[in-house]
């Protein structure tokens, strides 16, 4: 077996260091218990920063994609990977050294076509703070999960197609969901890893309004606008860094 990870990136020279450096400990740990390989391939959304010479310096594998469509360029990590098994993570997300380790034993289970990892949100705000877990318990009760880490085999993927390329925001939730139905139809599960959790930059949080974000992460608008690349430009394009 052979995994990979897949990072979505643009503009991430500030954050990516750190991803990619707990990632190299979490393939050094799944390489010394199981003797699995891993391979960690960077996708530069057509950065303006170093993104690109930051993966490469830390062994990352580097393809570009130039169309900002968050689902397009994890699916163009997908195409450019060789592994049994897909790992995505974002590029301002941290994990522990047992993450791909546990991907691994998840994968192996019969009938686990994939899952996803809990997050550990730590915004300096405390509305943030309390709205984010308000949302990680709703979340929990609804069956959701997002993509700061989901992982699936390869076969599982392409009988999906991957992400939905018409989705500018949510295509998290919604490549989610369809793997749970296809667990479903054949009798299998997928597996929300909780007590290994990953922590995401809440960068968005510190440093925006309280109601920017509130609109932003509204279902309802999302629901509304996700096919709209223009609604999100603010979200992507206007990162703090």
């Amino acid at each position: 077996m052979l995994i990979s990870v897949v990072i979505p990136a643009f503009d991430e020279e500030a954050y990516l260091g750190r991803t990619l450096a707990s990632l190299n400990a979490a393939r050094a740990l799944l390489r010394e218990r199981e003797g699995v390989p891993t391979e960690i391939v960077v996708v530069d959304n057509d950065s303006r920063d170093s993104t690109a010479e930051v993966a490469r310096g830390l062994g990352a594998n580097v393809v570009r994609e130039t169309v900002h469509n968050i689902a397009r360029v994890r699916n163009c990590g997908a195409a450019s990977a060789a592994g049994d098994v897909l790992v995505f993570v974002d590029a301002d997300t941290t994990v522990t050294a047992e993450l791909l380790w546990r991907v691994f034993k998840a994968v192996s289970e019969p009938g686990c076509p994939g899952g996803a990892l809990d997050t550990d949100y730590r915004p300096s705000k405390l509305a943030s703070k309390l709205y984010l877990r308000a949302w990680r318990v709703v979340g929990k009760l609804a069956g959701l999960a997002q993509g700061a880490t989901q992982f699936c085999r390869r076969d599982a993927f392409d009988a999906l197609g991957g992400y939905d390329e018409t989705l500018y925001m949510g295509e998290d939730v919604d490549f989610y969901r369809r793997l749970k139905r296809l667990a479903r139809r054949s009798g299998g599960f997928v597996e929300f890893i909780e007590d290994v959790r990953v922590q995401p930059s809440t960068r968005r949080f510190n440093q925006w309004g309280f109601g920017r974000t509130l609109v932003w992460t509204n279902p309802l608008f999302i629901l509304l606008f996700r096919r709209r690349p223009s609604a999100w430009r603010g979200w992507y394009d206007e990162v703090p860094r």
